[in-house]
């Protein structure tokens, strides 16, 4: 089984255009693209929010 990260808002980007092995590859990526952005210091207007899925 493989999965994917894909964005809500349904738009592609370099990371929507990758496949992983495992969940937690995924998950680790996202980390540590945005695990330091802190919940007072985000302008929620300008994050895209993305989901991992599994890749059918």
């Amino acid at each position: 089984m493989t999965y994917k990260i894909i964005r809500i808002d349904g738009k592609d980007d370099e990371l929507t255009t990758q496949s992983f092995d495992k969940y937690s590859d995924a998950y680790d990526l996202l980390e540590e693209l945005y695990g330091d952005i802190c919940c007072s210091d985000a302008d929620y207007g300008d994050i895209t929010y993305y989901d991992i899925v599994e890749n059918n």
